[in-house]
């Protein structure tokens, strides 16, 4: 169910959480919750329209996984001539992520609530210039290696969603998540660039650094980091 530019499902029942998703609707487009795979497949593609969202048609970020969302905030603020997209599916999570941006008011920021694997049905091909993924769940057993944020599926709806030459800008503290990345993205067609097992002491830029980046530098523990590029 559409309302105003926000996909609806349905509002977990947890305390205090409903109110203070209502109040963050003017930033949040996506809100995914029970009943949608119980939608048809047509039903299920709602497009978000970035000149309605923003007001503008400055070029596009997503981050895939923005848990409180210290980085995108801070993005947010860098980089006033860009749009960011952030992904975060664990509602209690998102909020803080949300409450943050609002308190800073911050407005070249909107949320999603949604599955990674539904991007697809919320942001229009062709449209995103460059991807972020920080610190997703390496998912270390074998058997959930499809969970991995760049298993091949996702992959797929990636490289349907970033543009000419858009890129994915990995950083990780696991090195089975950035082996993992490496080989993926190569048999993917990808371009690889600024790689490093220890980005903290390499030369490439680093604009800002996440909660969990602050935290593994800080015990002593190397951050990895992939550049890959899409050519299509």
């Amino acid at each position: 169910m559409l309302k105003g530019n926000i996909y609806y499902m349905r509002l977990r029942k947890k305390k205090n959480l409903d109110e203070r998703i209502k109040a963050c609707w003017d930033i949040l487009v996506v809100y995914e919750q029970f009943g949608f795979y119980d939608l048809p497949e047509d039903k299920r593609c709602n497009l978000i329209d970035y000149k309605k969202v923003f007001g503008n048609n400055n070029p596009v970020h997503l981050e895939v996984g923005c848990g409180k969302g210290g980085f995108i905030a801070e993005m947010a603020l860098l980089h006033p001539e860009i749009n960011f997209l952030a992904v975060e599916k664990i509602s209690n999570v998102l909020i803080c992520a949300m409450e943050n941006c609002k308190k800073l008011g911050i407005k070249n920021v909107k949320f999603l609530n949604c599955d990674a694997s539904n991007l697809g049905y919320y942001i229009n091909e062709d449209s995103i210039s460059k991807l972020y993924l920080n610190f997703s769940c390496p998912w270390p057993k074998k058997k959930y290696a499809n969970q991995r944020l760049t298993n091949a599926r996702f992959l797929k709806i990636y490289q349907k969603l970033l543009t000419t030459d858009g890129e994915i800008l990995q950083k990780t503290d696991s090195p089975l998540m950035f082996e993992y990345s490496v080989e993926q993205l190569s048999q993917f067609g990808f371009g690889l660039f600024d790689v490093s097992c220890d980005l903290h002491n390499s030369k490439i830029e680093n604009e800002v650094l996440t909660e969990y980046e602050k935290y593994f530098s800080g015990i002593g523990k190397p951050i990895y980091h992939i550049g890959a590029r899409l050519n299509k």
